[in-house]
Formats: C-alpha cells, sequence, structure tokens
C-alpha cells in the first residue's frame, strides 16, 4: 500500500444563488402584509432608503452608482433627493442654534465615521421628538390592544379573587396548573395528590373539593371537567342558575338525563334508539339537542382565542362591462413610495469625506437598489401571474366555482417564459380581491378530470373544486330525511357529468367537512 498526493485540473460547473438572488425570491414570495414590514425594518435601518410623497407613477432617475434594467424596475428612484430640505434646514439651524442642538449631534461630525453618520440621521428625529411632536408610531403601539395573559394566568388571576378556604387554595392552583390548554383536566387526581419527592400525600377527598371548588367559582363554565359530559353538566348548571336563559325547567332536566347516560348514541344520530330508552318523543330530544347546541365542549378557549390575521389582497379584479372583460391590477398601493436619498448617494462619490463613511454608504446603497429591484421584479412577475390565471378563469369569475377549470403551474411557467418554482413562490400566501369575494390565488392552480354532459357532448374539463362544490350542491338539494350514501353521490355525479370513485367522495365530503349520511339523517 503506497500513499502519495498529485495536482489535477477539473472542469466544472455549479450555479450558486447570489445574495441578490436569493433577496429576490424571498420579496417575490411575501405577501402584501410581510412586504410592508419588511420595507418598514429596511427604512429604519437603512439610512440612504427614504419613502417618497410623490407619484409612484412619475418618470424618475437612477444613479450612477447602480444598475437599470429597464421593465422589471416600476420603482425606480426619484432625482429629487431632497436638496432643497436640507439647504432649509441648514438655514434653520444657522438661525436657530439652540433649537437644532441635542446630545446626539452634539460631538462628533458626520464625517468622523459610519457611526457618525447614524447618529446625526438620528438627532434630527430626536430632536423632533425634544419639540414636542407626536409620533404616529409611538401612538399606534400606545392605542394598539394589549396582548391577552395566558389561560393559566387569567384563571390564577380568578381563583385568587375567589373566596375560598386557605386550605383550598394552593390545591386549586395545583389543578389550575394541571389543565390542558382546552381547559379540561386530563390528570388523575390521585397523581396530583402525591407531592414530588418524599413528601405527604394529600387527601383525596380535599383534592376533590379542591377541583369542585374551581370548576364551579371559575369563568367559563365548564373550565376544569375532565370529561365532554362533565364538561356539558357544568355549563346546563350554570346556565340554569341564570333564571333567564328562556328555557323552562324540563329541558334541562332532559338534557341532563341525555348527557349524563345516552350522550354517545345522541352524538352519532341514533335519536329514535334515545327516544325508546328515555321515553321522549323525536320533538323533545330535538330540543334538548337545540339546547345544547347553546353549550361548548371547550369552554376555556374563549379566554384565549386566537386573533385571525386579516387578508390583505394583493391584487383586485374587476369586470369593465365596456370590453366585456375582467382586469387585474395589483393592490400596491398601500406600499410605501420608496426613494434613494441622493445626498447619500453624491457623499458616496465624494473623495475627501473619509474612505469608511465611503464605504458604509455605498454598502447601504447597494442594498437599498436590490430592495428597490426586488420589489419592482416582484410587481412586474405578480401582475403577469395574476393575469395569466384571469384568462384562464374565466369560466369561473362568470359562473363561479362550479366553472373552475384544471390550470397547472406548468403551463403559466411555459406561457409566461419563466420557471414553474417561480411561479409557485409568486402565488404563495396571496389572495385575490375577486367579485366573488377575496380568493387565494393558489385556488386557481389544480388538477382536474375529464367531464362528458351527455354522449354526444364534447369531452370538458373540470377542476378538483369545481367537483366539490358540484358535491356540495347535490347534499344540500338531498332530501334530509333519507341522506345519500356514497354509492348514491357517485351516481348523482355521474349524472352530472362527473365520473369519480366512492372513495374519492368520500375523501372530498371529508375535507368539506360534511358528516356521512348517518349523521345527516334528520328525524
Amino acid at each position: 500500500m503506497r500513499f502519495e498526493t498529485s495536482q489535477h485540473m477539473r472542469l466544472g460547473q455549479q450555479m450558486k444563488l447570489a445574495p441578490r438572488m436569493i433577496q429576490s425570491m424571498e420579496i417575490l414570495q411575501m405577501p402584501l402584509a410581510e412586504l410592508e414590514e419588511r420595507i418598514e425594518q429596511e427604512l429604519e435601518s437603512n439610512p440612504t432608503l427614504e419613502q417618497s410623497e410623490g407619484n409612484p407613477d412619475a418618470p424618475e432617475a437612477s444613479p450612477e452608482t447602480t444598475d437599470a434594467d429597464g421593465e422589471d424596475r416600476p420603482l425606480r428612484i426619484d432625482e429629487h433627493g431632497g436638496g432643497e430640505e436640507f439647504a432649509r434646514l441648514d438655514s434653520y439651524e444657522a438661525a436657530n442654534p439652540e433649537a437644532a442642538a441635542n446630545e446626539y449631534a452634539s460631538g462628533n461630525s458626520a464625517s468622523e465615521s459610519a457611526d457618525g453618520l447614524d447618529r446625526l440621521d438620528h438627532g434630527s428625529y430626536s430632536a423632533s421628538r425634544m419639540a414636542g411632536e407626536r409620533d404616529a408610531k409611538q401612538d399606534a403601539m400606545a392605542q394598539a390592544p394589549a396582548r391577552g395573559g395566558s389561560l393559566h394566568d387569567q384563571l390564577r388571576g380568578q381563583w385568587s379573587l375567589c373566596e375560598v378556604r386557605d386550605d383550598l387554595r394552593p390545591l386549586g392552583e395545583l389543578v389550575i396548573a394541571a389543565l390542558h390548554d382546552d381547559g379540561y383536566l386530563r390528570t388523575p387526581l390521585e397523581e396530583l395528590a402525591k407531592p414530588p419527592g418524599e413528601g405527604q400525600a394529600i387527601d383525596p377527598a380535599r383534592m376533590e373539593e379542591a377541583l369542585r371548588a374551581v370548576q364551579l367559582l371559575l369563568e367559563p363554565a365548564g373550565v376544569a371537567a375532565r370529561t365532554p359530559a362533565e364538561c356539558l353538566l357544568l355549563q346546563l348548571d350554570a346556565l340554569d342558575d341564570q333564571g333567564d336563559s328562556g328555557w323552562p325547567t324540563e329541558a334541562f332536566v332532559r338534557a341532563r338525563t341525555v348527557v349524563e347516560h345516552h350522550l354517545e348514541d345522541l352524538t352519532q344520530n341514533r335519536l329514535p334508539k334515545v327516544a325508546d330508552k328515555t321515553g321522549l318523543s323525536i320533538d323533545e330530544i330535538k330540543d334538548t339537542l337545540a339546547l345544547l347546541r347553546r353549550l361548548s365542549l371547550s369552554p376555556a378557549r374563549r379566554l384565549v382565542e386566537e386573533q385571525a390575521r386579516p387578508i390583505i389582497p394583493d391584487a383586485i379584479v374587476e369586470y369593465d362591462e365596456s370590453e366585456d372583460r375582467y382586469i387585474a391590477y395589483l393592490n400596491d398601493s398601500r406600499l410605501p413610495v420608496l426613494r434613494i436619498n441622493q445626498e447619500y448617494a453624491k457623499l458616496a462619490k465624494d473623495r475627501s469625506a473619509d474612505r469608511r463613511d465611503r464605504d458604509f454608504i455605498k454598502t447601504n446603497l447597494a442594498n437599498a437598489q436590490w430592495l428597490l429591484d426586488a420589489i419592482g421584479q416582484r410587481r412586474h412577475t405578480l401582475l403577469r401571474v395574476v393575469r395569466a390565471v384571469v384568462d384562464a378563469q374565466r369560466d369561473y369569475f362568470d359562473f363561479g366555482p362550479q366553472a373552475l377549470r384544471p390550470l397547472p403551474m406548468t403551463g403559466v411557467a411555459e406561457q409566461l417564459g419563466i420557471h414553474v418554482a417561480t411561479v409557485s413562490r409568486a402565488v404563495a400566501d396571496k389572495h385575490l380581491a375577486t367579485p366573488r369575494g377575496i380568493v387565494a390565488l393558489r385556488k386557481f392552480f389544480s388538477g382536474g378530470v375529464s367531464t362528458r354532459g351527455s354522449a354526444e357532448a364534447e369531452p370538458d374539463e373540470l377542476a378538483w373544486d369545481a367537483i366539490k362544490e358540484a358535491l356540495r350542491e347535490v347534499i344540500d338539494a338531498e332530501e334530509k330525511t333519507r341522506p345519500l350514501s356514497d354509492e348514491a353521490l357517485v351516481t348523482a355525479l355521474k349524472a352530472r357529468g362527473i365520473d369519480i370513485a366512492r372513495r374519492t367522495v368520500a375523501k372530498y365530503r371529508d375535507q368539506l367537512q360534511i358528516p356521512p349520511a348517518r349523521l345527516r339523517k334528520a328525524f
């Protein structure tokens, strides 16, 4: 065996993504709300980027420090960099030196270092704050609602205000700490009564008493229940104690009987079986169901409801009656009009300035221009994709979801001459505001099947979402006392020219959150 070293020359190719390309892909994938946040962060961190109050469609010029490449850059750099404003500020400072003085501007000059530039830039902001001007961002933060506490924090706060015996208070805190996020107590009391280590075990009767106190004193009713039946019974007791629920006492008695002994049959829609066991009529059981529908199986989630993030459409589709077509345009009026500060652009070329300052400015100028290029590319690509979707899905806008056609991303990518991954990023988390409501852009991209209304008719393409809508229509039109089974649904869809398997019908029914026939049956 022999070891030796040698040198070889090899020719190969490697593809590496430049940081500029990575940033462009990230910006393209961002929905409108995230893009607004990203622009705000860049405006705060990059002194060479500023917000313009002018018309975003006005002609603007690009500085010599950056590249310009035509149509994919709708957001260009404004040629007016605010020189007049700087001159006015200089004259004001000369006439009123005490008004412009602040702790940041006193000291090193702006040309000493890049940090000096940052201090000078934020000094005017601090001066305006000390002059008594209101900050809109700080006002918005002050008026924003406070974040709600966690379930356990809110329950501990309630428990601290309850009038209970001193020996039960720590046991109640122990019960609260063991609750799950939905408010249920799934840990047996025997385990809670066993302290860690070699401590003395708690009397199970006292733990039961503490649990009962938590269930009766804390709100909402049903918290700390161990089973769904116990949760419903606690809510029934609380609703009955109110006295003004609008339900007679007999209704609560029937509801307690059904929940305690026949809840499984009730959830499986076996109403005749419940009627046979309880001696109640079907109408009385239906009244009981109406009462139980006012209750919740997870009442504790009311304390920590997750706030749904509002959907901001990235594009708007409107119908033009004069030309009988749908037009699409971007909803980018919310975005600020960005430009590069020309004073910094000139300072980057000033060789009399400190080299570190010029390098700092050039780096930020490049970052600002990359952001402008990425935003412009996003606008250009997203608008092309949206227009291609609107042209391909004209039937959807005319007739509704049941007319949705299959539209693969590869077809749109070939039509626009871009990569399919670019189309995928462009439609990710994007929404359209259409005459039929706000719709996810990705919904328009799906596969489908060929349909044939009759033997003589030409085959047509129907998207999967359109088949789901047809399935929903068939179920909505069925006779509720004799609901259609999955096999019957297959036959009904086949009559509409849609030939799919029974397991596909079952899968789509589950996706639409429609129960099976035995649970849809009305008595």
